[in-house]
C-alpha cells in the first residue's frame, strides 16, 4: 500500500516536473514564433518527453544529442535553427555546466597546441573519403562556395577558387603555399588555371593520400604537417577553412608565421567563418561531435592578431553563400545515403544531417559570417583594388 503510494507520488511529481520543463520551452520558443507539435515546417515535433528536462540541463548539447537519440525533429530542420537563433534564443536557453565547463577548458588550456593539431584531422576530416566524395563538388572543395551567377555547387567553387587568384593576383611560375589544402581542390585549380607552384599542407592523412593522386603530374607538393612547421619562402599564401582550427590563443603565433613565409611584396588571402562577437570556446555540440578543438574568430581578434604584421587590404563578407552551399551538400549528402549507410550508422546519419542543416540556418539567421580577407605585408603601392 505504502509502496503504491510513494509510486505514484514519485509519478506525480515527474509529470509536474516534465510539465514545468515543457512550459519553459514552449515559452522560449514562442519568441522564435516555433511551436511544439504544430504542423508547420520548422515546427518541433517531440517523440520523448524527457527532451525538455535535457536541453534545460545540458543546452545546445542536450538538443543536438537529443535529436541524434531520436527524441524530436522538425520537418525543415534549417528553418528551425534560422528562426531560433535570428531570435537569439541561444542567449536565452541556459546552457548547463557544460558550457561553462568549455569556457574555462578554453581559457586554462590551449585546445589547439601542437601536440593535438592533428586531432580534427582523425576525427573529422579521416571519416572517409566516401562521405566527402558523396557529398561536395566534383573539386572536392570542403567550404563555403560562390554562388554569384551561378546555379550549381560545382560551379560556386570554381567561381570561389578563381575570386581567391584574381585577389591575389596569381601569376604563372608564382610559389603558392595552401595552408590547411583539403583534398587539393585548390591546390590542382590554382596550378593548371594559373601556372602556379604550389606547397599545400594538411593534419589530415586522408587528404593528402587523396590529394597528392588528385594533383598527380602537376607542380604540386602535399605535406602532413603543422602550420608552425613550415619552411620556405612564397609569393602568395592562402589558408581556405583552417583559420577556425587554430585557436585565438594561437592567431598571432599563426599570422607570425604567415609573416614569416611571405615575401616582401606578397599577398596572404585568409577565408574563415567568423562570429560577431569574440569568443573562447566552441558550441558543445559542434566541439564534441563534429570539429573538436576548433574556435570561431571575430573581427577583433583577427585584428589584434595581425598588429605590426599586416596591413588588412579588403574585407569580402558573402556569408549567405554558406547557407546555399551547406543546402547543397545536404542534398548530395541526403541523395547519396543508399551508398553509404553499409558503413555509416543511421545515429550518424541524424548527427551529419543535424550539423549541415542546423549551420545553414546559422548562416542564413547571420548568426555566423563568412570573410575573405587579403593581407599585405607593408601596403600595396598605390592601393588595393577590390574584386568582386
Amino acid at each position: 500500500m505504502i509502496e503504491n503510494i510513494n509510486r505514484e507520488i514519485d509519478v506525480s511529481f515527474f509529470r509536474i516536473r516534465t510539465n514545468k520543463s515543457k512550459k519553459i520551452i514552449e515559452d522560449f520558443l514562442s519568441y522564435a514564433d516555433v511551436k511544439i507539435n504544430s504542423s508547420r515546417p520548422w515546427d518541433m515535433q517531440v517523440y520523448n518527453k524527457d527532451l525538455y528536462g535535457r536541453v534545460l540541463k545540458h543546452g545546445s548539447l542536450g538538443l543536438g544529442e537529443s535529436y541524434m537519440d531520436g527524441w524530436w525533429d522538425a520537418k525543415a530542420l534549417d528553418a528551425f535553427s534560422y528562426k531560433t537563433l535570428r531570435a537569439k534564443l541561444d542567449k536565452k536557453i541556459p546552457g548547463g555546466w557544460i558550457i561553462v565547463t568549455c569556457i574555462l577548458i578554453q581559457t586554462i588550456l590551449n585546445s589547439q597546441r601542437l601536440s593535438k593539431s592533428f586531432e580534427v584531422g582523425e576525427r573529422h576530416y579521416d571519416i572517409g573519403n566516401d562521405l566527402y566524395e558523396n557529398m561536395l563538388d566534383k573539386r572536392m572543395v570542403y567550404s563555403c562556395g560562390y554562388w554569384k551567377n551561378t546555379n550549381s555547387l560545382d560551379e560556386a567553387q570554381e567561381a570561389k577558387l578563381d575570386l581567391i587568384c584574381r585577389k591575389l593576383q596569381i601569376e604563372e611560375g608564382m610559389k603558392v603555399l595552401d595552408i590547411g589544402c583539403g583534398w587539393g581542390g585548390f591546390a590542382k585549380f590554382v596550378s593548371e588555371k594559373y601556372g602556379a607552384i604550389v606547397d599545400g599542407v594538411t593534419v589530415s592523412k586522408e587528404q593528402v593520400e587523396f590529394a597528392r593522386k588528385f594533383c598527380r603530374g602537376l607542380p604540386v607538393q602535399i605535406k602532413l604537417q603543422d602550420y608552425r612547421h613550415i619552411e620556405g619562402q612564397y609569393d602568395r599564401i592562402i589558408s581556405i577553412g583552417m583559420f577556425e582550427h587554430v585557436g585565438c590563443r594561437n592567431y598571432h603565433t599563426f599570422m607570425k608565421v604567415v609573416n614569416r613565409l611571405l615575401s616582401n611584396d606578397g599577398l596572404f588571402l585568409l577565408h574563415t567563418i567568423g562570429r560577431n562577437a569574440s569568443v573562447r570556446s566552441n558550441d558543445p555540440w559542434i566541439e564534441k561531435y563534429i570539429f573538436p578543438n576548433s574556435m570561431l574568430p571575430s573581427i577583433k581578434q583577427i585584428g589584434i592578431s595581425i598588429e605590426n604584421l599586416f596591413v588588412m587590404e579588403d574585407l569580402h563578407n558573402f556569408s549567405n553563400d554558406y547557407d546555399k552551399t551547406l543546402m547543397a551538400w545536404f542534398e548530395n549528402f541526403d541523395l547519396n545515403w543508399e551508398k553509404l549507410k553499409s558503413k555509416y550508422s543511421d545515429r550518424f546519419y541524424r548527427m551529419w544531417k543535424y550539423y549541415l542543416l542546423v549551420c545553414a540556418g546559422s548562416f542564413r539567421a547571420r548568426h555566423f559570417q563568412l570573410w575573405q580577407i587579403v593581407f599585405s605585408k607593408n601596403g600595396v603601392l598605390g592601393g588595393y583594388t577590390s574584386i568582386r
